[in-house]
C-alpha cells in the first residue's frame, strides 16, 4: 500500500502508484477540478505526477502559495504558442517568471511592436477557451535536440546542446506547441484565465550585444480577473507616481547622458536629501556609532584581500596611476576594517560602531539603470559592528529597534522581514555559515519576530536579514539589511584581545537601515506622490502677497521663519493671488501662507494647507509651533 499523508495530518493508502490528480479526485470532485498541480514531499509536480512511494502531499489551487508561479509559467507557453499560430516561422528561446508576470524572447523576420499584442492576447484567450491538455514526455538530451532541429528551433536546439548529454528532459505540449521545460504546468490551457500583454522590447540572444537582437514579449498573470484589474490600477497609480515626473515639475534633480547611472540634484531635492541625511546622521549618534569617512579609492590588492576582487570584479570600476591599478570603492566595508586596525582592541572595547555615509560606484548595466531607484553612483547610510559571538544577538535586536522607528518616521508601517541565506559562490565553509544564519534566527527569534528565508540570496561574505516594505500602492521594496560576516575581519587582519590574553577576529555585522541614499529618496517621492510630510518637504510653506503693498511684511515673515530653522520662500511676483495658490499647490507645498492689508495690519497670516484646507488667520509664532509639532520627535 502507497500511504499518502495530506497537509491535515489526514492518511489515504492506495494499492497501486497514484496521480496527484487522482488523489484529489478522490478527496472531491470539487478539489479536482481546483487542481492545478501538486506539492510531493515539498517538491512542485504536475497534478499527472504519479505517486509510488509514502509521501506527503499538497494539492495547489488558487489558494496556495505556488498557485501565481505555476500560471505564469504555463500562460508564457501560451504565449509562445499563439505568437507561433499567427507567425509562422517565429522560434521561441525562453520565457521565465518574474516579478508580477513573465517574458518571452522570440526570434521573427521582423521585431514585434505594440500593435501586435491585441491579436496575440486574443489567440491567448482562443487558445484558453479550447481546453487543450497539456501533458509531459521526457525525451535523452540528444533526442531533444533532434526534435527540435526538425521543427526547425534552433534556438531551443542551441539551449539543449549546452546539458550535459547524460541528462533527460522534459518537454509539454499542449495542442501542435510543444516546448523544453523543467515544469509544472496547470493540466489544461482553460485553468489560465486572467492575464494581459503589457509590452515588447529588444534583448540580444544569451544577453550578448554580439548576438542577433530578438524580440521579448512582457506580460502579467493573476489568479482572477479582479487580482488582475487591481495590478492594472496599481500599475496606473505608479505612473503617476513615478519620481522622474514629480522631480521634474517639483525641479528635484535630473540625469543626462553624460554621466549615466549619475544623479544631478537641485536645490530642493537635495534639500530632502539633507533632511533624511541628518535624521540618519542623528539616529547614529543616538545609537552609539562614530562616523568616519573613508577613501573613494584604494588599491585593488585590499579588494583581493576582501574576497570582493573574486566574487564582485564584474561590478567595480577601476582606474590607474603610477602603474597602480585602484578600485573604486563599491562597498564601505573594507574601509572600515582599516579604521578598527589602528591600534589593538580588547574585548572590553567591543562592540565598536562605526557609520559613513559613504559614497559608491557599481558598474551596473546601463539596461538596469532606472531614474535613481537603480544607479551607478550612490551613497549608503552605511554601519559596521565590531563585536564578539555572544554580542550578536543584542546588536541585532537593537538595529531591529532602529530600523522599525525609522520606517515607521518616514511613513512605512507594513514591512516583512526576510532571512537571504548562503549562495552558491561564496567566502568559508558550509559550518561556518550554519553558525551565521543561526545567529540571525535565533535574534529574530528572540524579538519575536517571524521571518521568511531566501535560500541562495545572501552576500557572498554572509547572510542578511532583509527588511521589505509596502509602499502606499502596495509594491513592496528592500531596503535595510543586517548582515553577519565572519569572514571578512580575518581576511583583513582585525583582531582584538580576548578575556584570556588570546587575539581573536571580531564578527562584523554590516548594517544600513536606508540603504541606498538616492534609492530611498526615490522611493519617498512615489510612495508620498511627491506630497511630502511638512517636516520632509523641500519647501515647507510659501508666504504670498495679494498686492504690492504687503511685499516688505511677506519678506518680513519668510526671514522669521527661515530664521527658526523652516524651509520657507516667497511669492512677491504681480500675478492674482489664486494663481498663485493653485502653482504651489501643484507643487505640493504643505503650507499657503497669504498676506493682505488685513493680515499686514494685525500682524498675522492667513493659512491654507496644499489639501485646500483654510486654517483661518494666526500669528507667526503659532503658525511656527504648527510647523515644529509636524516634525519627527
Amino acid at each position: 500500500m502507497i500511504a499518502i499523508t495530506l497537509p491535515d495530518g489526514s492518511r489515504r493508502e492506495f494499492e497501486n502508484p497514484v496521480s496527484v490528480a487522482e488523489v484529489a479526485a478522490s478527496i472531491g470532485a470539487g478539489l479536482a477540478k481546483a487542481a492545478l498541480a501538486g506539492k510531493v514531499d515539498g517538491k512542485l509536480v504536475d497534478t499527472s505526477y504519479r505517486i509510488g512511494n509514502d509521501a506527503s502531499l499538497e494539492i495547489v489551487t488558487d489558494k496556495h502559495p505556488d498557485a501565481l508561479d505555476v500560471l505564469r509559467h504555463s500562460t508564457a507557453h501560451l504565449l509562445a504558442q499563439a505568437v507561433q499560430r499567427l507567425y509562422p516561422g517565429a522560434q521561441v528561446t525562453i520565457g521565465p517568471v518574474i516579478d508580477n508576470g513573465f517574458y518571452y524572447d522570440f526570434a521573427y523576420e521582423r521585431p514585434f511592436t505594440p500593435e501586435d499584442l491585441p491579436a496575440i492576447e486574443a489567440e491567448m484567450q482562443k487558445i484558453v477557451k479550447e481546453s487543450l491538455p497539456v501533458a509531459r514526455s521526457v525525451k535523452s538530451r540528444d533526442d531533444a535536440v533532434a526534435f527540435f532541429r526538425g521543427l526547425g528551433e534552433a534556438y531551443k536546439a542551441e539551449i539543449i546542446e549546452s546539458i550535459p548529454a547524460n541528462e533527460d528532459l522534459s518537454l509539454y505540449s499542449q495542442g501542435e506547441f510543444t516546448d523544453l521545460c523543467r515544469g509544472p504546468h496547470v493540466p489544461s490551457t482553460d485553468k489560465l484565465r486572467a492575464f494581459k500583454l503589457m509590452k515588447v522590447a529588444g534583448a540580444y540572444w544569451r544577453g550578448d550585444s554580439n548576438n542577433q537582437m530578438l524580440s521579448r514579449i512582457y506580460g502579467t498573470s493573476w489568479l482572477n480577473d479582479k487580482d488582475l484589474k487591481a495590478y492594472l490600477t496599481q500599475l496606473e497609480e505608479a505612473e503617476k507616481r513615478d519620481h522622474r515626473k514629480i522631480a521634474k515639475a517639483q525641479d528635484l534633480f535630473h540625469l543626462q547622458e553624460e554621466g549615466p547611472g549619475l544623479i544631478f540634484w537641485h536645490p530642493k531635492g537635495w534639500s530632502i536629501w539633507q533632511v533624511v541625511e541628518q535624521y540618519m546622521r542623528r539616529v547614529y549618534r543616538e545609537t552609539g556609532y562614530g562616523e568616519v569617512r573613508c577613501p573613494q579609492i584604494l588599491d585593488v590588492s585590499l579588494w583581493q584581500k576582501s574576497g570582493h576582487w573574486d566574487n564582485y570584479k564584474d561590478n567595480m570600476f577601476f582606474t590607474e596611476s603610477e602603474k597602480r591599478t585602484y578600485a573604486l570603492k563599491p562597498m564601505n566595508c573594507p574601509g572600515h576594517v582599516q579604521v578598527f586596525n589602528q591600534g589593538l582592541h580588547s574585548y572590553r572595547d567591543l562592540p565598536i560602531r562605526y557609520g559613513e555615509f559613504g559614497a559608491c560606484h557599481r558598474n551596473e548595466p546601463s539596461g538596469a539603470l532606472h531614474g535613481i531607484l537603480r544607479v551607478r553612483g550612490f551613497t549608503q547610510d552605511d554601519g559596521h559592528i565590531f563585536c564578539t559571538e555572544d554580542q550578536i544577538e543584542s546588536e541585532v535586536r537593537a538595529f531591529h529597534e532602529q530600523a522599525l522607528k525609522v520606517y515607521g518616521d518616514f511613513g512605512f508601517t507594513d514591512i516583512q522581514i526576510k532571512i537571504a541565506l548562503r549562495p552558491d559562490s561564496r567566502l568559508g565553509d558550509d559550518a561556518t555559515w550554519d553558525k551565521a544564519e543561526n545567529a540571525l534566527r535565533s535574534a529574530l527569534s528572540a524579538a519575536g519576530v517571524e521571518w521568511q528565508e531566501l535560500p541562495g540570496e545572501g552576500a557572498f561574505y554572509g547572510p542578511k536579514i532583509e527588511y521589505h516594505l509596502q509602499d502606499a500602492i502596495g509594491r513592496t521594496w528592500q531596503l535595510g539589511t543586517m548582515q553577519v560576516d565572519f569572514m571578512m575581519p580575518g581576511r583583513l587582519g582585525a583582531e582584538y584581545v580576548d578575556e584570556h590574553s588570546q587575539r581573536r577576529h571580531p564578527v562584523m555585522l554590516h548594517r544600513a537601515i536606508v540603504g541606498s541614499m538616492e534609492r530611498f529618496i526615490g522611493i519617498l517621492i512615489e510612495h508620498h506622490a511627491g506630497q511630502f510630510p511638512a517636516w520632509l518637504a523641500p519647501v515647507q510653506a510659501v508666504v504670498m502677497n495679494i498686492t504690492d503693498a504687503q511685499a516688505d511684511y511677506v519678506e518680513e515673515i519668510r526671514k522669521s521663519l527661515a530664521n527658526q530653522g523652516f524651509r520657507v520662500h516667497s511669492d512677491l511676483r504681480n500675478e492674482k493671488i489664486g494663481y498663485k495658490i493653485r502653482e504651489h499647490t501643484l507643487q505640493r507645498v504643505p503650507y499657503l501662507l497669504v498676506i493682505g492689508d488685513r493680515e499686514k495690519e494685525n500682524g498675522q497670516i492667513a493659512v491654507r494647507t496644499r489639501g485646500g484646507e483654510d486654517l483661518g488667520t494666526m500669528s507667526v509664532a503659532d503658525f511656527a509651533s504648527r510647523l515644529r509639532s509636524e516634525g519627527v520627535q
